[in-house]
């Protein structure tokens, strides 16, 4: 055994040369070793999950700040009864918006010296709960400079004992009596927030609808630890800011359908004036009545005027779409997506569109800038506009700047601790197998095939990729969007145009994919984990994408607890089908638990009137066992660093490496 031993390690010499680097003694590899072994026994971090945000920045940075009800909870655990249910909300409120609540607290308070330290021994409690689960380390890593010292030892001693007790007083009071109360009110809510949350998921589509996913991913640049799987509306900007001039066509019209430009001029910089212009000239003597905006997602009221402008360049952007769409699927007969090559299929003479053989009058015929001869070709006007659009994206910073964040923190599937992540679906066949989908001339399915969609996605922002490929994985944004094997869409079809000018609402069905047809069979969805190689008792596939209607009695726990859909519907847009304001997931050390949110009004609201988002928490699994670091992934990437170190300590006691 020592012989074999000896030999593997004398193969992996190399490796442990490089280790050397880190650790050049005896003595500091057998400290970490140490180190580790504790991290390995401590309690497992919390998770969050969330999905589907669409650009509803002000809820999702509430439940970012409470944690989806994990803050309020700690509260809650801690002073029990010892507190009124309003000096908890009051406490909850400060520690969401410190700086906010705190001018509010000062305006109000009459004893501001004696709320102080009340409050402040109040947060140490909390604190220290919060960072209980944690090294002194990771701790110390997540503590501002100017207060670290003193968080430390306030979170080390305790008020039990007289000396214990003295030394806390003194300390707040030290931190009173010089000025930095309100300083510190802020930093130690801050670190509160960052400690109460391990790791954020993110399952995908942080844009549109919503005014805000710039603001959302400018919150992400400075968040620490996070991942996210793409969703279907994610790939529509990424493809946009590729350069897929139909990707940056579906992002203006459905910007212009929710009367929501934020985004897209405030955020990111994007010259609309060209397109504003075009439509004014060509749709001036159209009414363009399908083409109205929506503003039940969320976006403010707009005069007639505005309304009116805003459907003309909805008008112009759709149609354009529709030719490029044209183009891409004539140019890509593999995605047997010729069916959906729209202004093909319509006799511009009677006014009606031919689909399987039926005609369908329409509700309106004036496609001024459409040539019957040739639907899909471009005006030179129209080709003008996409020309100026695609250099805009292409010029935006912060637009790139935000689509390498995603880049770097994200991919279409994500497996952690025994959960796979991703935004919609595993294309799958009738019976419940995995259904192979060409790329790029290859078929897949399955984990391969997420794995090849995100390289092909990586390849599209890669200059050094071969011309063709490159090329392919510019308009496979395309097929991602809306094609009927995408695991991201995985419908027969998506009916915008049928929306737009169709009456008989039979043709704006969209029939959805097998794995929504199945996805509530154990069997079925116990293969989707086999195949990806998610093992254990208590494994789960964590997605979202479809909304659930719980207003109609849907359940977003389905395949006997096994797959969780957590999108209750963070937009709007969704409320009133869906009767709630979203789902979030919460994985504890000792238990999942399924939190359904009600409405957020305002951010004004949460501080002003204390009103935290009403949400409602459902056990989807216990544990009488409270899972350690030991338990998770973490904890097996742990112990192969123990073994390594091991190793290197048996290098340097037999002579094979010398201490440094």
């Amino acid at each position: 055994m020592a012989i074999k031993k000896h030999s593997e390690i004398v193969k992996n010499l190399r490796y442990l040369e490089l280790l050397s680097q880190s650790f050049p003694t005896i003595a500091d590899a057998s400290t970490e070793i140490i180190n580790l072994q504790a991290i390995l026994n401590l309690p497992k971090g919390t998770e969050h999950f969330l999905a589907d945000i669409h650009g509803e920045y002000e809820a999702f940075q509430h439940v970012l700040k409470n944690a989806s009800g994990n803050i309020k909870r700690k509260v809650n655990e801690l002073f029990g009864n010892s507190l009124r249910e309003s000096e908890k909300r009051e406490l909850c409120t400060l520690i969401y918006y410190p700086e906010q609540k705190l001018q509010l607290v000062k305006d109000a308070e009459q004893d501001l010296n004696d709320w102080y330290s009340i409050t402040l021994l109040r947060l140490v409690a909390v604190c220290r709960d919060v960072a209980s689960k944690y090294t002194r380390s990771k701790v110390r890593k997540s503590l501002p400079e100017d207060f670290s010292y003193i968080i430390q030892e306030l979170l080390q001693e305790h008020t039990e004992g007289n000396r214990e007790a003295a030394y806390v007083n003194t300390s707040i009071h030290s931190i009173i009596d010089t000025g930095r109360a309100d300083d510190f009110i802020i930093a130690i809510s801050n670190v509160i927030q960052r400690l109460a949350i391990d790791q954020l998921h993110i399952l995908g589509d942080i844009f549109d609808r919503g005014p805000g996913a710039h603001i959302i991913l400018d919150t992400m640049t400075h968040y620490l630890h996070w991942d996210m799987q793409w969703g279907n509306h994610d790939i529509l900007w990424m493809g946009a800011a590729a350069g897929n001039d139909t990707c940056i066509c579906n992002v203006l019209r459905i910007s212009l359908r929710y009367a929501n430009l934020t985004t897209l001029e405030e955020g990111y910089g994007i010259n609309l004036v060209p397109l504003t212009t075009f439509a004014m000239e060509t749709y001036k003597d159209d009414p363009c009545a399908e083409f109205e905006p929506s503003l039940i997602g969320g976006s403010k009221p707009i005069d007639e005027k505005t309304a009116r402008l805003t459907a003309m360049m909805h008008k112009a952007i759709a149609v354009i779409q529709f030719k490029l769409e044209g183009q891409l699927y004539k140019k890509h007969p593999e995605w047997k997506m010729k069916n959906r090559m729209m202004l093909n299929a319509i006799d511009y003479k009677k006014g009606v569109i031919i689909i399987n053989d039926k005609e369908y009058p329409l509700k309106s015929n004036n496609y001024p800038t459409v040539d019957p001869k040739n639907p899909n070709k471009l005006t030179p006007e129209e080709a003008d506009i996409i020309e100026k659009l695609h250099h805009s994206f292409e010029i935006s910073e912060k637009l790139h700047r935000h689509i390498g964040l995603m880049l770097h923190h994200g991919c279409i599937y994500g497996i952690n601790n025994n959960n796979l992540l991703f935004h919609a679906s595993v294309p799958l066949n009738l019976d419940g197998t995995l259904k192979e989908v060409e790329i790029f001339g290859k078929k897949y399915k399955g984990k391969e095939l997420f794995h090849n969609i995100g390289m092909l996605i990586r390849a599209a922002f890669q200059n050094d990729t071969d011309p063709k490929e490159h090329k392919y994985a510019i308009d496979y944004f395309t097929y991602l969007w809306c094609g009927p094997d995408s695991p991201l869409f995985d419908k027969s079809k998506m009916a915008t145009f049928e929306r737009y000018f169709i009456a008989d609402k039979a043709t704006w069905k969209e029939e959805k994919g097998n794995f929504f047809k199945l996805r509530d069979d154990e069997t079925v969805v116990d293969g989707i984990m086999d195949a990806f190689g998610i093992t254990g008792p208590n494994r789960h596939i964590i997605n979202g994408h479809v909304p659930v209607h719980v207003a109609s009695g849907e359940n977003p726990i389905k395949a006997g607890g096994k797959l969780l859909v957590i999108d209750g519907g963070f937009s709007q847009a969704y409320h009133k089908e869906t009767g709630i304001a979203g789902y979030t997931l919460i994985y504890h050390s000792r238990s999942l638990q399924l939190v359904q949110h009600e409405p957020f009004t305002s951010t004004e609201d949460a501080i002003e009137k204390e009103t935290d988002i009403k949400s409602t928490t459902q056990m989807v699994e216990f544990s009488a066992h409270r899972m350690l670091v030991a338990d998770t992934d973490k904890g097996v990437e742990l112990r192969q660093q123990i073994t390594d170190l091991q190793e290197l300590l048996y290098a340097y006691r037999h002579g094979m490496i010398s201490e440094k």
